[in-house]
């Protein structure tokens, strides 16, 4: 089952934010129905921007490659698991009285 939460990549958002700024007249409503996008997230990613000077991008898209995802999910993986064998190891000392 796919993730309903979309993902857009830094180049789709900065190309949103600058269809923005060369139509300022136009409200976000309008152009998060031109995008696929809601309002607020298109507000809030043009906001960023006017306020940063560049478009923030945060999330699964912040990895320097592949690998680098593939190994903080595996991080994060192992470190589930280890907390798993500590709550059975405590399980097992108060069962085992």
């Amino acid at each position: 089952m796919e993730d309903k939460k979309a993902a857009y990549d830094k180049e789709f958002r900065e190309g949103v934010v600058n269809y923005k700024r060369e139509h300022p007249d136009e409200t976000f409503v309008s152009i998060g129905k031109k995008f696929g996008v809601h309002s607020t997230t298109v507000g809030k990613w043009y906001r960023d921007a006017e306020t940063r000077g560049e478009v923030v991008v945060r999330g699964s898209g912040n990895y320097e490659s592949d690998e680098a995802k593939e190994i903080a999910h595996l991080k994060k993986e192992l470190r589930d698991y280890k907390d798993a064998v500590e709550v059975l190891k405590k399980a097992i000392g108060i069962l085992g009285k």
